[in-house]
């Protein structure tokens, strides 16, 4: 299951987000490589937002997956120092995969552990032009976590940063509203959940 979070309220328990938590990292955990297969290409607005830079900023890409934000920015030319965050080994290998000589950075860090900033950012003593978080937001459960994310995110940013973040429409697509599950099939209630939260399955490889 993949989960997508969204209108969120300030009502969520712990260990409600724990367990929604736990899901997603079983899922990257599981269909990492599946899910990397699906992950081909960037969506048309992050190569707009790519069609914006001079090159030389230095990028954070947090919830990087398989790398292809740091492809296509080795591609264009653009040779700007980047660091990629995810928290899922199987999604970092294929990250990682051919970038001996190029300046690009992949560590593994969970961005709801509440030191993920200083335990994997301050030994680089690097700080961002630009922070991105391309459908990541939208997995972190509960109102606290994602505060707590976007303190983090501007402390990281140089003067003038910017953070550039999206989320998933997936209502729009009637396809993928056929796929949303009830939650009594991880079991959850829906009110343990934050008003628009949804689980989505997942096909490719198992489900």
């Amino acid at each position: 299951f993949s989960l997508s979070l969204m209108h969120y309220n300030q009502s969520m328990k712990n260990e409600t987000a724990a367990r929604l938590l736990s899901l997603n990292k079983q899922f990257y955990q599981t269909f990492g490589r599946e899910f990397s297969s699906t992950r081909q290409r960037l969506q048309p607005g992050v190569q707009r937002i790519l069609d914006t830079l001079t090159g030389d900023e230095a990028l954070l890409d947090l919830g990087c997956g398989n790398g292809e934000l740091a492809r296509e920015r080795m591609r264009r030319g653009q040779r700007g120092p980047y660091t990629g965050l995810d928290f899922s080994p199987p999604l970092l290998e294929v990250a990682r995969h051919g970038w001996e000589d190029a300046p690009a950075t992949f560590i593994r860090a969970d961005l709801t552990s509440p030191d993920w900033d200083k335990r994997m950012l301050t030994p680089i003593r690097q700080y961002f032009n630009l922070v991105t978080a391309f459908a990541v937001l939208h997995h972190i459960p509960g109102v606290d976590l994602r505060i707590g994310i976007l303190q983090k995110v501007h402390e990281l940013l140089r003067p003038g940063g910017q953070f550039i973040h999206s989320e998933w429409q997936f209502l729009n697509s009637d396809k993928l509203k056929s796929r949303v599950q009830a939650w009594a099939e991880v079991g959850l209630t829906d009110e343990q959940l934050d008003p628009g939260d949804y689980l989505v399955d997942w096909r490719s490889g198992g489900r």
